[in-house]
C-alpha cells in the first residue's frame, strides 16, 4: 500500500513539472538608477512592473502570445512573450533601447529577435550604403548581408513559428528592395554625388511673401526639407527640426522647407505653416512632385532632406533627418 502511496506521489511531482504554465515570468535587473517602473504592453494586453530601488524587477503576465514591448517612457525594447515563457533580461547598457540579452524558456525567439533589430537599426541596413557602391561591392555586400542574417536563423533552430512568418517576410521585402533598386539609384546617387553641382530651383513661392531661389542663398550651407502637410513622418519630423533651427540660429546654414502639397492643398499649407508656426524658409514648389528639382534629385518618397554647401554644391543628397543625431555630427564635421 505504501508502495502505491509513493507511486502516486511521484506521479504528482512529474505531472506538476511537466504541466505548461499559463503565463509568463519575467524578471532582469535594470542598469539605470531610480526608475520606478516599466510597462508592458501587447495586443489587448498593457500591465506596469514594478522596479525595487536596485532596479530588480519580477512580474507574472498572462499575455496574448506575440510581439509586445518593454518600456520606460520613450526608451522601449520589444520582445515576444508566450505563455509558458521564464525570461530574464540582461540590458547591455544604460537604456532598452542599447538591447537585451535574454536566458531562460523563450530566450532563443528573443535573442534572434536582437540579432535582428540590431541588423536593421545598422547601417548594414541602410539602403544608401548599397546604393552608392559599384555593382561588384554592391554583391559583395548583399551577400555578406544575406550570410549574417542566414547566420542568426541557422543558430536559432526552435524559433516560435510567428517570428519565423515575419522575419522571412521583413527580409523578402528589404532585399527585393535593395534588388530591384540598385540599378536607379546607383545612377541617381552617382550622379548627385558629394561635390557634384546641385539641380537648382528657382522662383519658388516664399511663406512670408516674394520668390526663392536655391541662387538666392549661396554663401551658406542650405538644409532642405521636402514635405507636405498630408505626410505624418514629415510631421513627425517639425519638432526635431525646429529644435535643430534653434540650435543654429546665426550659423552659416539656412533651413528650408519645400512643400510639394498639390495646388488644391496651398491654403492647407498656409494654415499649417501659420498655425505650427513653421520657421525656417517655407517655400512652395511649383509643380508638387513634378516640380523639375523634385525630379532631379529623383524624389518619390518623403520627407527628404537635402544639404547643399556654400558653394552650390552636393554635400548629402539623402542627408540624415533631424531626429537623427548623425545630422549633428555633420554638421559639426563641416564646422557649421
Amino acid at each position: 500500500m505504501r508502495k502505491i502511496i509513493l507511486l502516486f506521489a511521484v506521479l504528482a511531482i512529474v505531472s506538476c513539472e511537466t504541466e505548461k504554465k499559463d503565463y509568463v515570468t519575467l524578471n532582469g535587473k535594470l542598469k539605470t538608477p531610480g526608475i520606478e517602473k516599466l510597462t508592458v504592453q501587447g495586443r489587448d494586453f498593457s500591465k506596469e512592473i514594478t522596479v525595487n530601488s536596485d532596479g530588480t524587477f519580477s512580474d507574472t503576465l498572462k499575455v496574448s502570445d506575440g510581439v509586445h514591448a518593454i518600456s520606460s517612457g520613450n526608451d522601449r525594447v520589444t520582445l515576444f512573450l508566450k505563455n509558458g515563457y521564464d525570461l530574464s533580461m540582461e540590458f547591455k547598457g544604460e537604456n532598452l533601447a542599447d538591447g537585451v540579452l535574454f536566458n531562460g524558456e523563450g530566450a532563443e525567439t528573443n535573442n534572434f529577435m536582437q540579432n535582428k533589430r540590431a541588423f536593421y537599426m545598422s547601417d548594414k541596413a541602410n539602403p544608401k550604403s548599397y546604393f552608392t557602391l559599384d555593382k561588384e561591392a554592391f554583391d559583395t555586400k548583399l551577400a555578406a548581408a544575406k550570410s549574417e542574417l542566414k547566420g542568426y536563423k541557422d543558430k536559432a533552430q526552435n524559433l516560435d513559428s510567428v517570428i519565423v512568418v515575419m522575419d522571412a517576410r521583413n527580409d523578402e521585402m528589404f532585399f527585393g528592395y535593395i534588388e530591384s533598386n540598385y540599378e536607379s539609384m546607383h545612377e541617381t546617387l552617382t550622379r548627385l554625388g558629394k561635390g557634384k553641382a546641385s539641380p537648382v530651383f528657382t522662383n519658388y513661392e516664399n511663406f512670408k511673401g516674394g520668390k526663392t531661389s536655391l541662387a538666392d542663398l549661396k554663401g551658406k550651407y542650405v538644409y532642405i526639407d521636402v514635405w507636405a502637410t498630408w505626410c505624418a513622418p514629415c510631421k513627425a519630423e517639425i519638432p526635431s527640426l525646429k529644435a535643430l533651427e534653434k540650435e543654429y540660429a546665426g550659423k552659416n546654414i539656412e533651413f528650408v522647407s519645400i512643400s510639394v502639397d498639390k495646388p488644391e492643398a496651398h491654403e492647407t499649407w498656409e494654415n499649417m505653416v501659420g498655425a505650427e508656426q513653421l520657421g525656417g524658409i517655407q517655400l512652395y514648389a511649383d509643380n508638387n512632385f513634378e516640380s523639375q528639382f523634385i525630379l532631379d534629385y529623383g524624389i518619390n518618397a518623403i520627407p527628404r532632406f537635402i544639404l547643399i554647401d556654400p558653394a552650390g554644391n552636393i554635400v548629402d543628397a539623402d542627408a540624415p533627418r533631424p531626429s537623427d543625431a548623425k545630422i549633428k555630427e555633420l554638421f559639426t564635421e563641416l564646422g557649421i
